[in-house]
């Protein structure tokens, strides 16, 4: 029986984020894609996702998909059945930014030479699709979100939480000290890697999260 599974954007991003992972978990889960562009608040973004979610799923997020998993988690803790969260800090601190500045840190400088013009593409396309005012939108929820340690504590099924190594928008010190919190998760640092890991290593994600929808 295959796993329904919902996947959540970070800021400026849309599904081709998810793009591979969508198509290599096919046999295995049934993705579909999380709208965020059209509330102004997490709490809003995750009842949204919530109202057209399976009765049950999984949920992966990476950065603002992340808080907005954990916010479906604490709205609805019976509903989702596993957490994977990319990119994403247990910390209450927000840097203002504009989409550019967003987008600079997100995929430039990479990590891996080779995957410049692979990552700064793709990602530079889907903020020109998302436009500038679900940029603006989501950063004023993620300027207003709540604490979120409520959210963490309502945490109690298999977790992944996983950061890149050259991510300069969550570290891999902001990464693993939500891992921390969170009882039982497991932590992986991609090696070579920047803020958007499914577009920056879809292969090694991809295997993450068939062992995450494994795992007992």
């Amino acid at each position: 029986m295959l796993t329904p599974l919902v996947l959540l954007p970070a800021m400026g991003c849309d599904g081709q984020l998810w793009a591979r992972q969508i198509m290599d978990l096919a046999k295995l889960a049934q993705p579909e894609f999380g709208n965020l562009s059209q509330d102004d608040t997490l709490s809003d973004m995750a009842a949204r996702v919530l109202a057209d979610a399976p009765r049950r799923f999984a949920v992966a997020g990476v950065s603002l998909g992340g808080y907005v998993a954990m916010e479906m988690v604490r709205q609805a803790p019976d509903r989702i059945t596993r957490i994977a969260l990319f990119g994403t800090r247990a910390s209450m601190e927000v840097r203002p930014r504009t989409v550019v500045g967003q987008g600079l840190l997100a995929t430039a400088p990479h990590a891996d030479p080779r995957l410049t013009s692979i990552v700064a593409g793709p990602a530079q396309a889907m903020a020109e699709r998302v436009g500038q005012t679900v940029f603006e939108r989501q950063q004023r929820a993620l300027l207003a979100r709540p604490d979120i340690h409520e959210a963490i504590a309502a945490i109690h099924v298999p977790t992944l939480v996983a950061v890149g190594d050259r991510d300069r928008i969550c570290t891999p010190d902001d990464a693993r000290a939500l891992s921390e919190q969170i009882e039982g998760a497991r932590f992986h640092l991609l090696r070579a890697c920047g803020h958007l890991s499914p577009l920056e290593r879809p292969g090694e994600v991809t295997a993450l999260l068939r062992q995450w929808l494994k795992q007992g």
